[in-house]
């Protein structure tokens, strides 16, 4: 078993330890992330970028205060926020320590990282420390999902379903023809936009695989032409998809989705790409051209 299966396997175990963290009143947690009612930035590099998306939105969906996402080379510093919370596995990211060192002194800042001693953490105020969810692996899995759930938890969502549909997402079946499949678009709405985003980044680092994600509605508007025979268009929402099943199939492709949790479903694509990567030789513990952290010169 490769490192990133073993830590796929282990995600429904991170959850149910960063929900508690996230719910226990007298904890850091609680403390150290945003307060209802203030302005915030959220920002990551890469996977981190798209779990940023995905907190922007739900925290803006729960009324707790105007949240925006940025990856962040790309934040504007002209702008006035209460706190910019940082997102970053390894706590070595070049563009996250330069950007911690511009607002240092002017803008509250808080760090969610698996590395208790990394560069990140004497760099913010404050500290989120998920080292139970730290991987070997070069690809991000359990701990961009530990982290979505932690902050899931923090806004007070119900997540008693997420454990046991994270379990299920390990047992299902992967279908062949997802594995043959040449082509991935994932879809999502809202907060799992985010989600598709990681999706779609986790079959191109594992799988080397030709994928793409948008909110559903784009789908329509050029997406669904390169939509064919070999094709997997994955619902990774909560609900119905905006796209209708006969719309996939008129095209040839494939409808994928098991209709769980979005981070559950994140799981299976997990899997999946594990599996592709499998089939094309390659190792998924250490992709192509990647390394654990980008550490800039």
């Amino acid at each position: 078993m490769s490192h990133t299966e073993a830590e796929i396997a282990s995600q429904p175990d991170c959850w149910r330890r960063a929900i508690a963290l996230a719910r226990d009143p007298e904890g850091p947690v609680r403390a150290a992330l945003p307060r209802a009612g203030e302005r915030v930035a959220v920002v990551g590099c890469g996977t981190s970028w798209f779990i940023a998306q995905s907190y922007a939105a739900l925290r803006e969906a729960a009324g707790q205060g105007e949240t925006d996402a940025f990856a962040a080379s790309e934040m504007p510093l002209g702008r006035a926020y209460d706190r910019v919370v940082a997102l970053s596995r390894s706590g070595t990211t070049t563009e996250v320590l330069e950007l911690l060192g511009a607002v240092r002194g002017r803008v509250p800042t808080t760090v969610v990282t698996a590395v208790p001693d990394s560069p990140v953490v004497g760099a913010a105020d404050a500290a989120v420390v998920l080292d139970f969810a730290d991987e070997r692996s070069v690809v991000q899995t359990r701990f961009a999902t530990t982290e979505l759930a932690l902050l899931r938890a923090h806004l007070d969502a119900p997540l008693d379903h997420l454990e046991a549909d994270g379990e299920a997402a390990l047992a299902e079946p992967l279908a062949g023809p997802l594995v043959d499949a040449g082509q991935f678009t994932f879809l999502g709405r809202g907060w799992t936009y985010g989600v598709a985003q990681e999706a779609a980044l986790k079959m191109r680092e594992a799988a080397g695989a030709w994928t793409e994600a948008y909110p559903a509605k784009e789908y329509r508007h050029g997406p669904i032409s390169v939509t064919g025979p070999r094709s997997a268009v994955w619902w990774l929402g909560e609900g119905a998809s905006d796209v209708a099943d006969e719309e996939i199939t008129r095209t040839g492709g494939r409808v994928a989705g098991y209709g769980r949790d979005p981070l559950a479903e994140l799981v299976v694509v997990q899997r999946l790409a594990v599996a592709i990567a499998a089939a094309r030789g390659l190792d998924p513990d250490e992709p192509r051209h990647l390394t654990r952290s980008v550490i800039l010169g």
